[in-house]
Parts: C-alpha cells; structure tokens; sequence
C-alpha cells in the first residue's frame, strides 16, 4: 500500500522538473503517464497549437460514466524571487517540510494521486477513476479549458472531480471567477495646441475606465441571495494603464488593464454586454467623427470560471466522508474546478499544503499534511468499489 514517503519520492522527480508556464511540460507528462502506464492506466495525451505544451487524460476501472477526477496543474510560477536556501528545483527535506518550486501548488497532491495508482489498478473497481494533469493553469487555465472541451466532445462523463489545490485538506466548494482584459485604444496623434484635431486615446481610455467605475458600483446591487463570498458581490478593478509620449502631444495610443472577480457568470455577461455598448454607441462614434480609423480592440487574457456553491454537491459529500469535516469554505483564489463544473460535474477544490506557501520563496508541502492527503485517497476507494 502506498505511504507518505512513496508519494513524496514522487514529488522529488515532479520538482526536478522545472515547469514553469512560460516553458514545455513534455518532460513531466510524459514522467506522469509512464508511471501511470506501469500501473496499467489508459493514457491519452493531448497537445496545444504549439506541440510544446500537452495535457494528460488518463484512466483506471470500466469505460462508464460516473467517474471520480483526481485533477492538478503540471505548471509552476518562476523561482525568481530572492530568499531561496536552496534549489528550488531540487527537493530538499527538512524539518518534517519537502522544500522546493511546486511542492504544494500543486505537485503534491499531483504525486499523491500518483502514488495511488497501483492499489487504485489492483482493486475491482466498479467506477473509473481519471487521473487529469493539465497545462498552464497559471497562465488562464488554458490547458483546463482544453481538457475539458474534450471530455465533453468524447462523451464518457466523469461524475466528480477533485482538485487538490492547497487547501490544508479543507474542503473548499466555491470561488470567485477571474477574467483579465486589456482594452487598447487607437486614436490620433497630433500637436497638444490643437487638440481637436487629434483623438486622445488617452482621454478616452480615462472615460471607458469611468464607465467601468460605474459598473463596479452597479455590481453592488446585484448580490445573490445568502451569498457566503467576502465581499459577497462580483468585483471589478483597474489595474494598469498606460499611453501617451509626451505633455504636449495628443496620445495616439493607450491600454488599460483590468480584471473583473464575478460570483456568477451572468454578472460577467452583465458587465462586458455594458462596456462592449459603451465602446460601440458613445466612445467609437466620437472618436472616428475625428478620425475614421480610430479603434478599441479589447483582449481576453483570461476568463477563469468560478466554482459556484451548489445545494447537491457529490463531490463535497464525498469529501466530507472521508476526511470527516462537516464544514466547508469559500476561497478567493481562482482553480480549474469552475470548468469541470461547466460541463455538469460536482467538483470541490480539497488538496494538501497552504496556498499561503504558494509562488514565493522555499515554498514548502509538510509530510503530515502530504501523509493526510494520502489518506484520503485511500478513503476514496471505497467510493470506486
């Protein structure tokens, strides 16, 4: 039967791996689907545009519906920051602690689930169990968003989906969604003398920007019932702009960034339908009355589904079965569990190690909290029998 110290030899070859979203995650999933191959798991491996980056589908038990999904991300963030003792891409052990880039975001409960695999293959299972690894969630869930699009297309539902972000093994059935967009504007340059003859792109970057002010208000208004999120409404902020060149010339070019944090995916259709009018019936005709030309073109970064607490939750009673927690919480950090849920899955968000340890410095999983994870996946193959 596996133990701690399995699981955590696992994760010292995931940490080895230095896959940081801006880089290939070829070699870790193709370390992953090994391991799960020798287990005997059904592997499907399923690349983006580029050939580069790859997720990992894979399977044990009967071809049915009802599956459970164990999920984690391959990808890390840099380990730029200052302050490391040691390799953050090589594991070190001390004090009860496996120190490196990834061991709890989310590499643990990745070779937790892996370590698993063996029994999991020796049992009759009479409900499958999925083992999904994606790429580059850190970036937009952008592998998740695949992964998903494809389970759908295949047909074969999975029935619940674990992912095991660290929570310090809570059971976490909602979040916030994310979505990040940058509106540029394109005007026209001119002298500062004579302002009406250029279109600022500037000033019309600081009216979309008021407008935006405006729906943040408006989103205050429009709070679900008994709503458990801190704040309990959809939040809407600017983070970033920049244009212009110089104080006497007519900006020709600006951006702004913004993100919007909505508690339902309607409050996010509600704000882009408002600001898309605003743009295309206030702000366009003004501007190319000047110059026909001018423009806003507004990209997608992002757009992360939240996870919305639902009244019949598998996944959630699962959970609190077998770790033996009757509460649950809200997080305000973003995960891939929103995506399982889109295509009709109950998904919580349970995993070892503390999201306070993530993206920074000797970031470090405990072995007890690894060793409580492994228990629950022990747990769970009742459920699978």
């Amino acid at each position: 039967m596996p133990d701690t110290q399995t699981a955590a030899d696992i994760l010292a070859d995931l940490i080895a791996f230095p896959s940081v979203s801006a880089d290939s995650n070829l070699d870790i999933i193709a370390y992953l689907a090994d391991r799960l191959e020798q287990s005997g798991a059904r592997v499907h491996l399923m690349t983006d545009d580029s050939g580069i980056k790859a997720n990992l589908f894979a399977t044990l038990g009967p071809e049915t519906d009802g599956g459970i999904v164990l999920s984690g991300h391959s990808d890390v963030v840099p380990a730029e920051e200052d302050g490391w003792l040691s390799d953050p891409f090589r594991m070190r052990r001390a004090e009860n602690r496996l120190y490196g880039r990834g061991s709890c975001d989310m590499k643990g409960f990745i070779a937790a689930a892996v370590a698993m695999a063996p029994a999991y293959a020796d049992l009759p299972l009479r409900r499958p169990v999925h083992f999904c690894f994606t790429y580059d969630e850190e970036v937009g869930c952008l592998g998740a968003r695949q992964l998903v699009a494809e389970i759908d297309r295949v047909g074969v539902r999975p029935a619940v989906a674990i992912i095991g972000e660290p929570t310090e093994m809570r059971i976490i059935e909602g979040h916030k969604g994310c979505c990040e967009y940058t509106a540029r504007f394109h005007g026209l340059e001119g002298h500062g003398s004579q302002p009406d003859r250029g279109v600022s792109a500037v000033e019309y970057a600081a009216r979309y920007i008021g407008r935006l002010l405006e729906l943040r208000d408006d989103l205050k208004t429009r709070v679900p019932v008994n709503s458990r999120f801190e704040p309990p409404w959809s939040t809407l902020q600017v983070g970033r702009i920049e244009g212009g060149v110089a104080h006497n010339v007519i900006a020709g070019q600006c951006s702004v960034d913004w993100e919007m944090r909505p508690v339902v995916a309607s409050d996010r259709d509600y704000v882009r339908g408002e600001i898309d009018a605003y743009c295309r019936e206030v702000l366009l005709p003004a501007m190319r009355a000047v110059h026909p030309q001018a423009r806003i073109d507004l990209e997608t970064i992002g757009e992360v589904a939240g996870l919305e607490p639902a009244e019949a939750n598998e996944a959630r009673d699962i959970l609190r079965e077998l770790t033996g927690a009757n509460d649950t919480d809200l997080v305000a950090f973003g995960t891939e569990a929103g995506l399982f849920q889109s295509i009709g899955m109950s998904a919580v968000v349970c995993g070892p190690g503390s999201i306070a340890q993530a993206h920074k410095a000797n970031e470090y999983l405990s072995l007890e909290q690894l060793g409580h994870c492994i228990d629950m996946l022990k747990g769970l193959e009742r459920k699978l029998l």
